[in-house]
């Protein structure tokens, strides 16, 4: 007699792991989140919350006043991740690279001089490169005197050509101990086997990196890419605390974080309008997931031309 068929047991035990997770995950973000597209499809007429549909993101693209400002926001968000990805990953890389060589000393002492910067508040930061780089009072014009470049200093943070620039290099120096950490754990995950049969092969030194260890910690950059993407389409307690919600020089450091600030809640002698900052940050998760889709879709499709 054949033996009846076993149906797989349901194992009630991942649900209880996994509900106090995604009822914390639900509550703190995708309740929220569907909470501010709906609120960006109201508006408030004479005390009551009408209905309106799109015209909100009719107003904030269509409107001169709103685009103008919305644009100059994404465009300076862009601006920051770029800066972000041509010297924060690429500097970390090369941390990585140089801290899981065997002839390097002291290397657990400079993993944390180099992490330690990404525990610190944005404020801190903020407030203290603000301090360092002042004109007036800052040391980094005495620093640059004292060894007879101080015809390199500028007021980086008050001039419009300069500012955005200078904070997002400010947050690479803050956040670089983070790509650092993540290849260099990638590094050293790689099997001895493939590193001794390269040797075997003669491949050492920077060949070895370049033909070995690079395409094999691509999926640990890609994933640095996306994070990188991610947090700078989100960034604003950086640039609020060093040049203020107005993100001066003339909005010349306004990103789409700061813009949707002064829109929810006011500021200054401007009333806040939740529903259009609702549609501000509508917008903003628009693009952050459009990013990242695209970029999931590309190396998605490379890897299925790898498989076949």
């Amino acid at each position: 007699m054949e033996k009846p068929i076993q149906k797989p047991a349901i194992r009630w035990h991942i649900l209880v792991f996994i509900a106090p997770a995604f009822l914390i995950y639900t509550a703190i973000m995708i309740v929220p989140l569907f909470g501010t597209l709906q609120l960006s499809l109201y508006k408030e007429i004479e005390g009551a919350k009408v209905f309106v549909g799109l015209e909100n993101f009719n107003t904030l693209f269509g409107d001169p006043r709103w685009s103008e400002s919305f644009w100059n926001a994404l465009v300076n968000n862009t601006w920051f991740f770029v800066v972000h990805m041509l010297v924060q990953n690429p500097i970390g890389v090369l941390l990585a690279a140089l801290l899981s060589t065997n002839t390097l000393r002291m290397r657990a002492f400079y993993r944390t001089s180099i992490f330690i910067p990404t525990i610190l508040s944005f404020v801190i930061v903020g407030f203290a490169w603000k301090l360092i780089l002042s004109p007036l009072w800052g040391v980094a014009p005495n620093m640059l005197d004292a060894v007879g470049l101080k015809f390199l200093f500028a007021p980086w943070l008050g001039k419009e050509e300069y500012a955005l620039t200078t904070l997002a290099l400010v947050s690479v120096w803050q956040f670089v101990g983070i790509p650092m950490m993540l290849i260099y754990a990638a590094l050293l995950s790689i099997p001895d086997e493939i590193l001794e049969a390269a040797e075997c092969d003669g491949i050492t030194g920077m060949s070895q990196f370049w033909k070995i260890k690079l395409p094999l910690i691509l999926p640990s950059i890609g994933i640095i890419s996306i994070l990188t993407f991610v947090g700078n389409f989100n960034a604003f307690d950086l640039i609020y605390s060093a040049q203020g919600a107005l993100a001066g020089p003339n909005y010349s450091t306004d990103v789409l974080g700061t813009f949707m600030f002064r829109t929810f809640f006011g500021f200054q002698l401007q009333l806040g309008d939740p529903h259009m900052g609702s549609a501000i940050a509508s917008a903003m998760f628009v693009v952050i997931l459009c990013g990242v889709s695209i970029y999931l879709f590309g190396i998605q499709t490379r890897l299925r031309r790898y498989q076949f």
